[in-house]
């Protein structure tokens, strides 16, 4: 155990987050989301939810600011509702270490998916939460 790390950080996610560079980007997926179909890369977080790994995450990574959007979720289906709470629950996570990242952006299901294709990795969460996904991408930590 390390003092100031989240206990919810893995090794296997800690070296991860470390092998990452500038604009690689990271996917922490719900427990619904299909991390294997997507990625050859998925690391398991089971029965942790995505807001308090966020939380673990965020004091470690620096976000892109040279990015619009270094932050995307996944866009509800039309005819599907999401819970406005989650999104609510990461920008609070965001603004207490990334106050000036701008607003989450949304991208469709689908999109979400090709995206997530592109990424460094894919963290399969135990989060029953639906639309709770969420795509980081990783900035220049400060000197």
């Amino acid at each position: 155990m390390l003092r100031g790390i989240s206990p919810l950080l893995s090794p296997d996610l800690l070296a991860t987050l470390c092998r990452m560079g500038h604009g690689d980007e990271i996917v922490l997926a719900d427990a619904h989301f299909p991390g294997h179909s997507v990625h050859p890369q998925v690391l398991r977080a089971d029965g942790v939810a995505i807001s308090p790994l966020l939380d673990g995450i965020l004091r470690l990574l620096v976000l892109d600011t040279y990015d619009e959007a270094p932050v995307m979720m996944m866009e509800t289906v039309p005819g599907d509702t999401a819970d406005l709470e989650v999104e609510r629950s990461y920008r609070s996570v965001i603004d207490q270490w990334a106050p000036e990242t701008p607003e989450i952006r949304k991208l469709e299901r689908f999109a979400f998916y090709e995206r997530a294709r592109q990424a460094y990795a894919v963290v399969v969460t135990g989060d029953l939460s639906k639309y709770a996904n969420v795509i980081l991408k990783k900035g220049v930590t400060p000197s």
